[in-house]
Order: structure tokens, then C-alpha cells, then sequence
């Protein structure tokens, strides 16, 4: 099935691309979620009118990508944890801690856009990258001290 993206999807793509997605997928998430519309006659002439609002939509979006990334790069997080001798810690920091504290700070962000490059498993200074958008990413500060 043909649809219209009305929305920028990871795995699909941007706002206005016409994609060919399994019926399923489109009847039951993409179409009752306003993430697309079908690609009928009528829908793909009007995507012609609609291209100009989506462009200023995405550029709006991209935008404020990049003041909350400018926000996040400047931000430090820190995160105190129970660890053993020579700062080990007791279990491991998360993205969902991380995303725990950002939403705490005033940031909505999902738990499953931090990726963390290795496990945190000890006290020190360590990064995170945050995928706010797909052409925009954040790098945060993390701190993890002993409790």
C-alpha cells in the first residue's frame, strides 16, 4: 500500500515522501496515528498544495531540533549511584535514568533516542548522544559520583 508521510519517520522517511508500506502497517499505526494518509489521485494532487505547508513544517521541526540541541550541549547531567571499592558501581546507569533526569531538568525526551556507546558500569565523566531529529543530534555530559 501507498502512503503519504505527513510526519518524519526513522525507518520510512521524511515528511511528504510517498512510501510503499505493508497494508497492515498503514491501516492499523501509520494511518490511525495521522503519521500518513493514502496515496489516492485525489490525496497525491493535493500533496502538490501540501508540499509547501510540510516543508515549513519540517523546517519549523528542524529548527527547534537544533535550539534543544544547543540546550542539551550545554547541559550536564549527574547522577549519583551506591559503588563499591575503586568506583564500581552497583549495577549500571541507563538511558532511562538519563531520560529520567531530562525530563526532571524540563526536557521531553525519549528514553529510546540516548544511546549510550558503552555501558556505564563506574564513577567518572562519560557522553551521550541524543537523536532529537534525524539530521540533528545532541551530545550530553554525564557525570556518575559515588553516593
Amino acid at each position: 500500500m501507498k502512503v503519504i508521510l505527513t510526519e518524519n519517520i526513522e525507518t520510512l522517511g521524511h515528511i511528504g515522501d510517498i512510501v510503499k508500506v505493508a497494508p497492515g502497517y498503514a491501516r492499523n499505526y501509520l494511518l490511525p496515528k495521522k503519521f500518513a494518509v493514502p496515496a489516492t489521485d485525489g490525496n497525491a494532487k493535493a500533496l502538490e498544495h501540501a508540499k509547501r505547508q510540510l516543508a515549513y513544517k519540517k523546517n519549523k521541526a528542524l529548527e527547534s531540533a537544533k535550539i534543544l540541541a544547543d540546550k542539551l550541549n550545554a547541559l550536564a547531567v549527574t547522577l549519583t549511584h551506591k559503588c563499591g571499592e575503586e568506583g564500581k558501581l552497583f549495577g549500571s546507569v541507563t538511558n532511562m535514568e538519563i531520560a529520567a533526569f531530562l525530563n526532571a531538568n524540563g526536557f521531553e525526551i525519549d528514553r529510546k533516542k540516548i544511546v549510550l556507546e558503552d555501558a556505564i558500569k563506574h564513577t567518572g565523566d562519560f557522553t551521550a548522544t541524543i537523536k532529537i531529529h534525524p539530521e540533528v543530534t545532541a551530545t550530553v555530559k554525564i557525570t556518575v559520583s559515588a553516593a
